[in-house]
């Protein structure tokens, strides 16, 4: 039994290691920190308002910077030092978490005011996500890469569940303003444990400015790279036309009983996708010793699509959470394969552009999939809409294995990381 649990149980052996333990506490800090943040301010801009038209200003707003800046934070965190980029980056963010706390603290009641900040934030925070994932490849053994992004991603989906819990836990009791500041005392620790980081210089040890020409050298570079074409192709494919939660309150409402102010089926739909994928990255030791990871991000997709086929199909509250936490599970596998898939296809010089334009689609495919489904579901029905998206993401997967067979015939082997990652554990 004990040994059944060491293979099943998630691969810890990176936090073994002194760097990447603090790069990953950081981020356990910025996963739930975050998260405060992020409920906090589409209620302050409601209760400001009285709008959930403003709410969609805000969340329109606050996409621009990350789409924008998520790229040019991936060209920056190629050619800078990225524990530097990291301190910066992260003392931006509690900065501005300290403005949010001011504002609502001195109750401004202006609704630009709050949604400058947030804009501000997520430019900060568009430039430290390439560089915090970019790093992991320099911190860890390659053999332990697909174990430190199942650590990586297990916390993310932990904040996404946690976070937002914590949140209503605490806003009636120590109100609106003092999650901004939890966020900002949070992430004031994590400049401390992103400054205790070994130096990240590129490779050739030469540091300069970053130039537009290295945003488009990123996107030369990832059209002559077809395993990596192919994982954002699946991955924009399994988000636009599997992903449904512009469809849950119609659904909680007309398909599972919730009154018309909400009720908790809505809560559940909304928390089964983390849950699901959660509690499988627990359970993620055995995706170190998987090397076909074309194979696994596949049929970790293909999953996904047939549970959004059975969601679509569910009547019954706790099929369909189940449904939806089995898409969950399949979505995290898949995310753990591409991430690894990024970290050793692409070359240290480019891996923090590709994690950038990782940043633009994992932001820009569920926007682009809340108005797919949202229009469709219009005019077929939510469930139809729902089920027959599953349907087209296992359709649309197949057709692009098709295309790009290389994709499917790709292994993960030690050897193979681009940027020769050190032997030695780094010092620090």
């Amino acid at each position: 039994m004990k040994s059944l649990l060491g293979k099943v149980a998630i691969d810890t052996r990176p936090l073994r290691i002194k760097a990447f333990r603090r790069l990953w506490l950081s981020t356990v800090i910025t996963a739930v920190g975050s998260q405060l943040t992020a409920v906090a301010v589409p209620k302050q801009v409601y209760d400001v308002t009285g709008s959930s038209g403003w709410v969609g200003v805000a969340a329109g707003v606050a996409l621009v910077p990350l789409l924008v800046f998520g790229l040019w934070g991936g060209a920056v965190a190629d050619v800078v030092d990225r524990r530097k980029l990291l301190v910066v980056t992260n003392a931006g963010i509690a900065v501005t978490s300290v403005l949010l706390w001011l504002q609502a603290a001195f109750d401004t009641r202006s609704v630009w005011v709050v949604i400058a900040l947030l804009g501000l934030q997520q430019v900060f925070f568009a430039a430290n996500s390439p560089a915090r994932t970019a790093s992991i490849a320099r911190l860890v053994p390659e053999d332990q890469i697909p174990a430190a992004v199942a650590l990586n991603s297990t916390v993310m989906m932990f904040g996404g569940v946690f976070g937002p819990m914590l949140a209503g836990a605490l806003m009636p009791v120590v109100g609106l303003s003092t999650l901004y500041l939890v966020d900002a005392v949070a992430l004031t620790l994590t400049i401390w444990a992103v400054w205790k980081l070994p130096p990240l210089p590129p490779l050739d040890g030469v540091s300069r400015r970053p130039a537009l020409a290295d945003v488009v050298d990123g996107f030369r570079y990832l059209a002559l790279q077809k395993v990596l074409l192919a994982s954002f192709l699946l991955d924009i494919i399994a988000m636009v036309f599997g992903m449904p939660r512009a469809l849950f309150p119609e659904m909680a409402e007309e398909t599972f009983g919730d009154p018309v102010g909400g009720g908790l089926a809505l809560g559940w739909l909304f928390a089964a996708i983390p849950l699901g994928a959660m509690v499988c990255g627990l359970a993620s030791g055995w995706t170190s010793r998987v090397h076909r990871h074309g194979v696994g991000v596949v049929v970790s997709i293909v999953a996904w699509g047939l549970a959004m086929v059975g969601f679509g199909m569910s009547h019954a509250l706790w099929l369909a959470v189940v449904f939806l936490a089995i898409g969950g599970a399949a979505d995290m596998i898949s995310m753990v394969f591409r991430s690894a898939i990024l970290q050793s296809a692409a070359t240290d010089e480019m891996r923090g552009r590709m994690q950038g334009v990782f940043i633009v689609v994992v932001a820009g495919g569920p926007r682009l999939a809340d108005l797919l489904h949202g229009t469709t579901g219009a005019v077929v029905g939510a469930g139809a809409a729902t089920a027959w998206g599953g349907v087209a993401v296992v359709v649309a997967t197949v057709l692009a294995v098709v295309a790009i067979p290389s994709f499917w015939r790709y292994r993960f082997s030690v050897g193979s990381v681009g940027g020769s990652v050190p032997t030695k554990q780094p010092a620090g």
